[in-house]
């Protein structure tokens, strides 16, 4: 297993763990909690994707961490994969931030999504053609089709409010900072050439 993604899985892990044994002080401090909620700290920007709100929720986030980072770090490298997931992780923290404020929720978030939805979409711009078999349906697809479809379905979700409690415009925020980080390196728009 790559290091970062097994350093990744660990810290994952272990503040989970953490959260079992101090309940909701953790939370109170580190979950990204809306900038109207008073409760609001510059660290949460980052500290929110290190928790979970249940075993299901770690479960599912650090195996697709697992499966898409780990393919992304033996082919950019330890260091290139960090920046890339911190884009990815910020990016969805700001999109929360800008719904929540919108909304005028005041519930917090927490989760690896953001960073994971943008490591799909460094997934599918790197193996755009790769086949991925998601669990529902389990019909194969190229990796840029999972990713559109998976896209389209969140958007649908978060605009008409379905499944509440999941952060569905983090997880886009995620895909967004992914495409990005993605777009400049390779010197595309909205960059132009480097």
């Amino acid at each position: 297993m790559p290091p970062l993604i097994q350093n990744l899985l660990i810290a994952n892990i272990g503040v989970f763990v953490l959260q079992m044994l101090l309940g909701g002080d953790i939370l109170a401090w580190f979950a990204l909690w809306p900038l109207e909620s008073g409760m609001f700290m510059p660290w949460q920007v980052a500290s929110y994707a290190f928790l979970h709100g249940s075993l299901m929720h770690l479960a599912f986030n650090m195996y697709g961490l697992w499966m898409f980072g780990g393919e992304l770090e033996r082919v950019w490298g330890s260091r290139r994969l960090a920046v890339f997931y911190a884009a990815s992780v910020g990016t969805a923290a700001l999109a929360q931030l800008l719904v929540t404020g919108m909304t005028g929720s005041m519930a917090p978030t927490v989760g690896a999504s953001g960073g994971l939805f943008g490591l799909l979409m460094g997934f599918a711009m790197v193996f755009p053609q790769r086949r991925i078999t998601p669990l529902l349906p389990p019909i194969p697809m190229p990796a840029w089709v999972f990713v559109m479809l998976y896209g389209a379905i969140e958007l649908t979700l978060g605009v008409t409010g379905s499944a509440s409690g999941v952060a569905h415009f983090a997880h886009l925020g995620g895909l967004l900072g992914g495409w990005l980080v993605m777009r400049y390196w390779r010197g595309q728009a909205p960059f132009g050439r480097r």
